[in-house]
């Protein structure tokens, strides 16, 4: 790596972990500021709130790292140009797109990060901030969908009509086993209880119709226990559940929805295309960015390049909630949907890119 480059890396990881720092602080004490309130009515242990920030801290700092990488380059390159480093580094003789190689290699570098620490690291610190956020500062979550319908095994299909989440019971339910199309078994129950010791769950006043050589034989019974693959927590809050989950864990969840043939599993698919996307978001703002603050500019200076630095990472900030939307309303393919902001961005860099005075 030569001496260039060197000097241009440095500048650029310093600037990025500078602006992150500074970001993420700003935004806590923001934070801290909105929710003191409800600390103080709920009586929420000071350590319980350290803790908490902690947990905090790095999930935003990834969450805004692509926007921090783009203020980064504009931030550097503006500065750069304004001491007229960057006339002197192509007077040299070294190229523009030469010159780009470090810049690049940076973004690289905190893209590879961000996509481990995004998989695996931050969904472990997740489950404190959002359990946290769950038990001081929301309120009580109540069950309260009717008819709902689950897998539960390869040919085994339930039926709840209501479910208490505070007791942990079910209400007029039925389970049926279905094989080639044909119904071999029906439990009907008026109540259906979890059992925490044996963890499995118990049917009370129910009957059993089964078919057995084109007879069908009724069975009934107070209690019976049962066991198959449904949980309490398959009825608990699910709020930023995708959040709390790493990479393998998000798969096995998937694979797990799709089983039960679950409506819901749209929404951890776009988790997961997001977190593959998000690292080369990065990159390309790392272009783009360049591209907008290496001319020189004799109005309004490095000032006006960091404002509309600020007002693009603001634009792409909303195509991307917008596509999000989208993705998640069904309207579109979530990976078309969840890349449509980088596919714009690229284009719109190759464009600055090809204006650049060189």
């Amino acid at each position: 790596m030569k001496l260039l480059d060197k000097y241009i890396l440095s500048k650029f990881l310093k600037t990025y972990v500078f602006v992150v720092g500074i970001l993420v602080v700003v935004i806590m004490v923001i934070d801290f500021t909105e929710k003191n309130e409800k600390y103080i009515k709920n009586a929420v242990p000071a350590e319980a709130i350290v803790q908490y920030y902690l947990a905090f801290a790095p999930w935003i700092a990834n969450l805004i790292s692509p926007i921090t990488v783009f203020i980064t380059t504009v931030l550097v390159t503006s500065g750069m140009a304004v001491k007229t480093e960057i006339v002197a580094i192509l007077s040299a003789g070294v190229s523009f797109r030469r010159m780009l190689v470090p810049y690049l290699i940076g973004a690289c570098m905190i893209a590879a990060v961000s996509f481990y620490v995004n998989g695996w690291l931050i969904p472990n610190s997740n489950k404190y901030r959002i359990g946290f956020e769950i038990e001081y500062l929301k309120k009580p979550f109540y069950f309260n969908e009717r008819d709902i319908h689950f897998k539960v095994a390869d040919n085994d299909y339930i039926y709840i009509q209501r479910y208490n989440n505070r007791t942990e019971s079910a209400y007029r339910v039925t389970l049926e086993r279905i094989v080639n199309n044909k119904l071999e078994a029906k439990l009907f129950a008026k109540k259906m209880t979890w059992d925490d010791s044996l963890n499995n769950w118990k049917f009370k006043d129910w009957e059993l119709r089964e078919i057995k050589n084109f007879r069908e034989v009724i069975t009934r019974g107070e209690e019976i226990d049962s066991v198959f693959n449904l949980s309490p927590d398959d009825f608990d809050t699910k709020y930023q559940l995708n959040a709390t989950m790493n990479m393998d864990e998000l798969e096995e969840y998937i694979d797990l929805l799709k089983s039960r043939g679950s409506s819901e599993v749209g929404l951890y698919e776009i988790e997961k295309y997001i977190r593959y996307m998000l690292p080369f978001t990065a990159i390309i703002l790392t272009l783009m960015g360049v591209s907008v603050s290496a001319e020189k500019s004799t109005r309004g200076g490095a000032g006006f390049k960091i404002a509309l630095g600020f007002v693009i990472a603001f634009v792409f900030i909303l195509l991307f909630v917008l596509v999000k939307a989208i993705a998640e309303a069904g309207s579109m393919h979530p990976i078309l949907a969840i890349w449509i902001p980088n596919i714009v961005g690229l284009a719109a860099a190759l464009v600055m890119y090809r204006f650049v005075p060189k």
